[in-house]
């Protein structure tokens, strides 16, 4: 039986957010303000049939699906009713309610303010995203498991204008990147911690 290690549903995805993820999926693009869902199990390769199930079981499309050494990864998205459809038949076939997924744990949670030059040319060679410029703040946070890095990071895109320099939902732990003024990082970081407190 596999675990069912995250089960996150994003109501609205968000323009920098989605638009990271169209960077490097190799599936369906999804469109901003779509609905997603995202499915981490363990172990890997349990995550084949469950695509099987949401994609013959609903109207959905598939961004992400990922089968690493240890977890598989499934992303689809759509129109609210028709991904809640093809969720709710994968909880069905695991035997799973949303609630039997593992809840994140924050492990690392920083504002860097005031980025020196050297630091934002190193966090830019790295990033997939926006680039951190020296003078703005930097916020940075680590979780397991990783699929929740994409919670956080649309959820504090919702509540504040930061720029989304990198997230990273697949693999042992996931990280998060988020730059700009001050202030507007502040706010972003509290909206992240409390859309992973809001999980437990």
């Amino acid at each position: 039986m596999a675990e069912l290690r995250s089960f996150i549903f994003l109501d609205r995805l968000q323009p920098q957010t989605m638009s990271y993820l169209g960077s490097w999926i190799r599936g369906s693009l999804p469109r901003q303000n779509e609905a997603a869902q995202i499915i981490e199990v363990a172990p890997g390769l349990d995550i084949e049939p469950l695509t099987d199930v949401a994609l013959k079981h609903a109207n959905v499309r598939a961004g992400i699906l990922v089968v690493e050494r240890q977890f598989g990864y499934l992303e689809i998205h759509g129109s609210t009713d028709e991904v809640q459809a093809a969720s709710s038949a994968v909880l069905d076939e695991l035997g799973a309610t949303a609630a039997d997924a593992t809840k994140p744990e924050i492990m690392a949670s920083r504002i860097i303010t005031m980025l020196d030059p050297q630091h934002a040319f190193l966090i830019n060679r790295n990033k997939i995203g926006s680039m951190a410029l020296p003078g703005e703040s930097l916020y940075v946070m680590e979780m397991q498991p990783a699929s929740y890095a994409i919670l956080a990071t649309n959820e504090a895109e919702k509540a504040s204008r930061i720029k989304v320099v990198d997230y990273r939902m697949i693999g042992a732990t996931g990280r998060v990147y988020l730059s700009g003024p001050e202030a507007d990082v502040r706010q972003a970081a509290d909206a992240a911690e409390a859309a992973l407190g809001g999980m437990h």
